[in-house]
C-alpha cells in the first residue's frame, strides 16, 4: 500500500478492531473518510458514491492490497471503534493547525446534551453528571484546535488555565463568554 502522507498520518492510531476478518488497514479507511467529508460528503450513502466515482483514481492513489478499497459500511464500522480525541489530534497535526500570531482565540465551554445519566432502579450503570468539553476555536480561519476535556468534577473555569498557557506564548488573542472572565483567572494568566 502506498505511503501517502495522509495514510501515515493515521497509522500510529491503535486499531481495536479483531484480526480475524479485517481486510482493509485502520489507517487507509480513515484517510478516505476524511477526504470523502473533505470533498463534501454529510452521510454514508454520499461517502457510497464518492467512493464509487472516485473508484479508479483512489485505486491509483492508495494502491491498496488486493487492488481493493473499504466499502463505506467498513469505514462506518471503523469509525464505531475510533478514539475521537486521538483521531483530532492527529487531523490537527496533519493540518499543521496551530495558532498564528494576532489570530483571536474563542474559548467556549459545552455540555453534552444527554451525555449525564441519572440513577434509576433499572440503571446498569452508575449515574455521572454530564460530559463537559472546551472548544477552542481559531476565529479568522474558522478552525477548531483539538476539544479540551474537563474533570467530571470541575468545570470550565479550572480547565482554561492549562489552555492559556500552552497558546499565551504564541501572542494570540483571546476572546472568552462572560463566565471566564473572572477575576483570578485573569490575574493569574
Amino acid at each position: 500500500m502506498s505511503t501517502l502522507a495522509i495514510v501515515e498520518a493515521f497509522r500510529e492510531l491503535p486499531d481495536p478492531r479483531r484480526g480475524a476478518g479485517r481486510r482493509h488497514n485502520q489507517a487507509l479507511c480513515l484517510a478516505l473518510f476524511t477526504l470523502a467529508v473533505s470533498a463534501g460528503c454529510r452521510g454514508f450513502l454520499a461517502m457510497s458514491d464518492w467512493l464509487s466515482s472516485y473508484r479508479a483514481e483512489l485505486l491509483d492513489l492508495f494502491s491498496p492490497p488486493k487492488n481493493r478499497l473499504p466499502s463505506y459500511s467498513t469505514i462506518r464500522r471503523v469509525l464505531l471503534t475510533l478514539d475521537y480525541e486521538a483521531y483530532s489530534l492527529c487531523l490537527a497535526k496533519f493540518f499543521k493547525i496551530e495558532p498564528l500570531a494576532g489570530e483571536t482565540i474563542a474559548l467556549d465551554g459545552k455540555v453534552l446534551r444527554g451525555s449525564y445519566l441519572l440513577d434509576t432502579p433499572t440503571s446498569t450503570t452508575e449515574s455521572h453528571p454530564a460530559i463537559q468539553l472546551v472548544t477552542v476555536y481559531v476565529v479568522e480561519r474558522g478552525l477548531i484546535l483539538p476539544v479540551q476535556p474537563v474533570d467530571q468534577k470541575s468545570n470550565e473555569i479550572t480547565a482554561l488555565p492549562p489552555i492559556l498557557k500552552a497558546l499565551a506564548h504564541q501572542g494570540v488573542v483571546f476572546a472568552f463568554d462572560a463566565l471566564n472572565t473572572q477575576k483570578n483567572l485573569s490575574a493569574n494568566h
